[in-house]
């Protein structure tokens, strides 16, 4: 039995309860969790606004925490170690992406941390917002962080992997220039590791006020995507785009900025299409719309140890966790820079 903050309902605020782990197996790892990050997806899971929400729902895919407990067969983990959690805890292992090590791509469905199906009580998968999870060796992960950057780490689980792994898949590296779209909790990451891969980083915004800001993550520069002369003047120069922003907006801007064979990647879900884009911008160029998935355990891992060698983290704001629905409501005013983390420990006050 745990402490645990979840929903019963979509229409319900967060509160404790208690739930029930499994005892750990011959290839399970058992982890006191010390600081789990808030993704923007477990509020749309919570309230129910992407369907197919099993309640109760017990958010939170990016954890940090310590082992407590190995299975017999366990090898690359002992008591102790500092090790994380991401949003995945299980998929087939026998499918052509799961030997490549491309589990998020399952094709028998890979388990999500949490609302995925499950045979432990109560039949699905509850996440980090709480106090122990026990997880298949397959899915944990070791960080090397120092101690005091640990909270921050949290998000990397996420954002960090939501962002590098695109980055890395369409070669972000020195000599290439690279364009950043959204400079929020996948966006600030995002700039962080496209400059430490060594590209030249621009940054866009919608907002003046957030120049300053991509400055100092470490952008080259800056674009305010509403002034149209900033925007002309980088068209037909960028080899890829990384475009983080969950809602609806003219792809179009961002195309036309690409050089020939340049990339515009999605990782942002809108609720809602975004408007048709010119196919001619396309054709013209051989320019390409993709879109990215977090990414497999090994470049997780691989993830984590570049962020670790670059000391990178996310920027964060600790929350307690009777904080929040309160950090929910201030998620969707954007009122945030960039990454809520509850602090676990306020479970037991």
């Amino acid at each position: 039995m745990t402490k645990a903050y979840g929903a019963t309902a979509a229409d319900r605020p967060l509160e404790e309860m208690t739930i029930t782990r499994r005892a750990p197996g011959a290839n399970d790892v058992a982890i006191a969790i010390d600081y789990c990050g808030v993704c923007h997806s477990d509020l749309h899971t919570v309230r129910g606004e992407w369907g197919g929400t099993l309640f109760p729902c017990v958010p939170g895919h990016e954890i940090v925490g310590r082992v407590t407990a190995v299975g017999a067969d366990v090898t690359a983990f002992k008591e102790g170690d500092v090790v994380g959690v991401g949003c995945m805890v299980d998929s087939c292992q026998h499918c052509s992406p799961c030997e490549q090590g491309l589990e998020q791509f399952c094709e028998n469905g890979m388990t999500p941390t949490y609302n995925g199906d499950c045979e432990e009580a109560p039949g699905h998968t509850l996440g980090g917002y709480s106090q122990d999870i026990v997880v298949s060796d397959k899915f944990v992960l070791k960080i090397t962080h120092p101690t005091e950057q640990l909270a921050a780490v949290a998000p990397l689980l996420c954002a960090g992997i939501t962002t590098y792994s695109p980055l890395r898949h369409w070669k972000a590296g020195p000599g290439k220039k690279v364009g950043i779209v959204g400079i929020g909790g996948l966006g600030h990451v995002a700039v962080k590791l496209a400059k430490a891969m060594g590209a030249h980083v621009v940054a866009f915004t919608t907002s003046e006020s957030k120049r300053e800001d991509a400055l100092k993550l470490g952008a080259d520069e800056v674009v305010v995507s509403r002034n149209a002369g900033e925007m002309a003047a980088h068209r037909g120069s960028f080899d890829f785009i990384l475009d983080t922003v969950a809602a609806p907006h003219k792809l179009d801007d961002y195309t036309g900025l690409l050089t020939l064979d340049g990339t515009l990647t999605l990782v942002g879900l809108p609720d809602s299409p975004h408007p048709s884009p010119n196919i001619g911008y396309l054709i013209m160029g051989r320019r390409s719309i993709a879109g990215s998935l977090i990414g497999g355990i090994p470049e997780t891992q691989e993830m984590l140890d570049f962020c670790a060698e670059h000391g990178i983290t996310a920027d964060i704001e600790m929350i307690r966790a009777d904080g929040i629905d309160e950090a929910y409501e201030r998620m969707k005013r954007s009122d945030v820079k960039y990454r809520f983390v509850i602090d676990i420990a306020t479970m037991d006050a």
